[in-house]
């Protein structure tokens, strides 16, 4: 039932009067990289494929520009983009200069490398790959000597990121790892904080099929003697990052042992905005890698938190206790004050993200199980509606059918389809099929979304709630549907600029 042809995604929505010019000429040298968002390597070839020499050589030819400012690197199954949106918006709002790299982007590439929530503009952006070609170039010619490839997609934009932050002589940055930790092009730098949000099933064919397995890949980003935030939980995964702190003789704060948070979630979000409220607490055990001023840090902060779910105000605990690592390591004092106004004031695309009511419309990017299950715990909080529609399309590799398990039971209706801008795209079939076995007549399939969309909007209700999710490329791809309908302005797509301290 799937199609063979792809459109390009949506990173090559430049402004009208860029088309055509040396903008879209550089552009396209970089969509042209071998790229593992499209396609990922086979399990067996990841340790020749993802080479941190590779990486490490690319930013020695640009003078190395990730060292010069510190650096909270993130890491985690779910959770590391909010965590790092969090603790950007912290440092912002205490009034220093903050960059900040994610992935993926919605609409725009550029989205990528932002400073104080705002996107790298296209003209900066354009200059920064300007100047990384040349030297890709001679990488490309030194690699063909012996067999193998020069820098991908994602390693140029790391290094982009790495420059535009120095040019640009921020206080600090936060780094998203790509994918895993161990082996991801942003684990050159040498960061102030190692940060893991947490640990669940996800990319399995490629960072192992248990738990310890995956925390031991990510557990990769510790380095010798910097101190490591965790908001894992669950014991095996727990103990593999206790294991590799003491191996490498670092401090390690955990969630729910040594800082946490109480959560109290908005209600009625289908009449009005409302804010959630969290309660985070710090009070570290100390060890024997820290000093007895470091142990000695104590926090309690009430704030209003705008991100939505129990997930989130994990993440909002997750990312204050890096920040209070990183005023220890830097000196810096950061107020009460700047840390509620970033909580009351990030918000975030695609996570959990309400664009209107009566009908209520929610866009999400869950793509496992972990996600699933926080996005239906979260309507269930906040929302009390008559009849819950689902648009869902996801990637090849994800567990679709434990998904589906999750919200067959809260979805009265679920139409599935294929996003068409990306190549990963799980085929509709294989969702037919397991539909047919988990919710018998109460799902609907289509080949492309806006047809999707088409047959979906009409029959939901006024008083019914609709969601999207399953993948960013899914959410990537409805921003003109739901733009057509008012539900999402020209530019809101992108992370909003952090309020100013």
């Amino acid at each position: 039932m799937h199609s063979s042809q792809f459109l390009p995604q949506s990173e090559n929505n430049l402004p009208m009067e860029y088309e055509g010019s040396r903008h879209q000429l550089v552009r396209d040298f970089l969509f042209a990289r071998t790229n593992y968002e499209h396609a990922l390597p086979r399990s067996g070839t990841r340790a020749r494929v993802f080479k941190l020499t590779r990486m490490r050589a690319l930013l020695e030819r640009l003078g190395n520009p990730e060292t010069r400012y510190p650096i909270v690197h993130i890491t985690g199954t779910k959770g590391k983009g909010s965590t790092a949106a969090l603790v950007g918006a912290i440092l912002a709002a205490s009034g220093k200069q903050v960059g900040i790299f994610t992935s993926p982007h919605l609409e725009r590439v550029e989205e990528r490398l932002g400073i104080d929530g705002r996107p790298c503009p296209a003209d900066e952006f354009t200059e920064l790959l300007e100047d990384l070609i040349p030297l890709v170039r001679s990488m490309d010619r030194e690699a063909a000597v012996q067999g193998e490839g020069g820098p991908t997609y994602f390693e140029i934009l790391t290094a982009m990121a790495f420059l535009y932050f120095a040019r640009r002589k921020v206080d600090a940055a936060v780094i998203e790892v790509g994918l895993g930790g161990r082996l991801d092009s942003t684990n050159v730098c040498r960061p102030e904080v190692c940060v893991i949000t947490s640990i669940s099933f996800d990319h399995t064919d490629l960072l192992g099929t248990t738990l310890e397995q995956i925390a031991w890949e990510k557990a990769g980003i510790i380095k010798r003697g910097v101190p490591v935030i965790s908001g894992v939980v669950q014991p095996g995964p727990r103990e593999v990052i206790r294991r590799v702190c003491k191996k490498r003789g670092c401090a390690v704060w955990e969630l729910g042992e040594d800082f946490g948070v109480e959560y109290r979630a908005p209600r009625h979000l289908e009449r009005d905005t409302a804010l959630g409220h969290v309660t985070l607490w710090g009070q570290p055990r100390g060890s024997e890698q820290e000093s007895a001023s470091e142990a000695a840090t104590t926090w309690k902060i009430d704030s209003e938190l705008r991100l939505l779910g129990e997930h989130q105000a994990a993440n909002s605990a997750v990312a204050l206790a890096a920040v209070k690592r990183l005023e220890q390591r830097l000196g810096w004092a950061i107020s009460s004050q700047a840390v509620q106004v970033a909580l009351r004031e990030t918000a975030l695309p695609a996570r959990v993200e309400i664009l209107g009511r009566r009908p209520v419309v929610v866009l999400d990017a869950a793509h496992n199980v972990a996600s699933a299950e926080a996005l239906v715990k979260t309507l269930q909080q906040c929302l009390e509606v008559q009849k819950c529609w689902l648009l869902f399309a996801t990637t090849q590799g994800k567990d679709y059918r434990g998904m589906l398990q999750v919200f067959a039971p809260f979805f009265s209706h679920v139409t599935l389809t294929q996003y068409t801008i990306n190549p990963r795209a799980l085929p509709v079939n294989w969702l037919v099929e397991a539909a047919e076995e988990l919710m018998p007549g109460r799902y609907s399939a289509f080949e492309h979304p806006a047809a999707a969309w088409e047959w979906l909007w009409p029959r939901v209700g006024k008083e019914d709630l609709v969601c999207v999710t399953g993948s960013f490329f899914l959410a990537a791809e409805m921003q003109p549907h739901l733009r057509k309908l008012g539900l999402i302005t020209a530019g809101a797509t992108s992370k909003e600029a952090y309020p100013a301290p």
